[in-house]
């Protein structure tokens, strides 16, 4: 399996290129802010074949260069319907002023295909075994891709820290339910691919995560907030 990442932008998240093999077909994950160059030199050294983008949640950060990458090349982008408005409509997520607009009033727009991610969904592509897992809370569309043995967490999971909770559509209980169903099964040696950050292993956030002290696997509500502060736009 080939994997390859680079931190875009301003906001430094991580877009992820994902292929069987060098010189075969490839799935991006999360092509956020001038993401272009980055994506063009991993798909040149590896001699890749773009055939769709995958956004793990709508925020900015994660969807800037969506429509631009799958427009050049003619693929289609996915992403949780929850989370599909933020493709053209962005400040839905951030918690803007009324009438304040964002980064001067850039206009973003669906790529002309767009599909739905869905839970337990197994999209055949590139090649690819890749299973969907919804995990709402940061954004209520937000999603985990995971392979045998790695997790693309978005802003689900850092490297001690979690994604925050307090833009619109966010919720403190729902992403630790989300964390406790989603994260905290898998084995210790799980890859943590996160959105922001470097990369982390099931076991060590288990161990060390202040917001996973006391949560046990798929039981994510009741439990007191934990100390510390949380990431990701």
């Amino acid at each position: 399996m080939l994997i390859a990442g680079f931190p875009a932008g301003s906001f430094a998240a991580n877009c992820y290129i994902v292929a069987s093999e060098p010189g075969a077909e490839c799935l991006i994950i999360d092509p956020g802010q001038d993401a272009e160059p980055g994506i063009e030199e991993i798909v040149a050294k590896y001699r890749l074949r773009p055939v769709a983008v995958l956004a793990t949640h709508g925020h900015i950060d994660h969807i800037w260069s969506v429509a631009p990458v799958c427009g050049a090349r003619n693929i289609p982008a996915f992403i949780h319907p929850a989370d599909r408005d933020l493709l053209t409509d962005p400040a839905r997520g951030l918690s803007l002023v009324a009438g304040q607009q964002l980064f001067g009033g850039i206009i973003f727009t669906e790529p002309d295909d767009v599909a739905e991610l869905t839970d337990g969904m197994t999209p055949d592509l590139a090649g690819v075994s890749l299973l969907v897992d919804h995990a709402p809370g940061h954004t209520p569309g937000s999603v985990t891709f995971r392979l045998p043995g790695t997790m693309f967490t978005g802003d689900l999971l850092f490297a001690g820290s979690i994604g925050r909770t307090d833009l619109p559509g966010g919720d403190y209980e729902t992403i630790l339910d989300s964390l406790a169903r989603v994260c905290l099964p898998l084995p210790d040696e799980t890859v943590v691919l996160s959105g922001h950050g470097p990369q982390t292993t099931v076991g060590a956030e288990r161990a060390s995560n202040p917001f996973l002290a006391g949560l046990a696997p798929r039981r994510g509500s009741g439990l007191a907030p934990a100390s510390g502060p949380s990431q990701g736009l």
